[in-house]
């Protein structure tokens, strides 16, 4: 992901924290602030020690990076969120990582919520 794309500074971090609305699932903490004049979105990760040992930690944030990038034309473009990875996130698959990460961005409203195809609704 581009720098561009990143919330780096500590200060942008505390914005978001502070003023930004969170949601939650068993994996993930979603904290997303609106910013409507913004041309992208950028996002934040943050893994803590409790996921692991610094391997450990590289490998989640690669997963979420990821995941993020196969996401990204899907994601809501105005806004700066913060992904914080959960411990049990270390024992997860990559395509568990990107369903829980997904369901964790639908919440936030990151990411629009999905609709039934129409071969899911003649299988049901």
């Amino acid at each position: 992901m581009r720098k561009s794309y990143r919330v780096k500074k500590e200060a942008e971090f505390q914005k978001v924290f502070t003023q930004g609305k969170s949601v939650a699932n068993r994996q993930f903490v979603v904290y997303m602030l609106e910013k409507p004049n913004q041309v992208h979105f950028r996002v934040g990760i943050s893994v803590g020690k409790k996921v692991g040992n610094a391997v450990a930690r590289n490998w989640v944030k690669r997963r979420i990076r990821q995941t993020l990038t196969d996401l990204k034309p899907q994601l809501k473009q105005d806004c700066d969120f913060l992904v914080i990875a959960r411990p049990t996130v270390a024992w997860m698959s990559t395509h568990d990582v990107k369903k829980h990460l997904s369901h964790a961005l639908r919440l936030a409203k990151v990411l629009p919520v999905k609709t039934e195809s129409k071969s899911e609704e003649l299988h049901n």
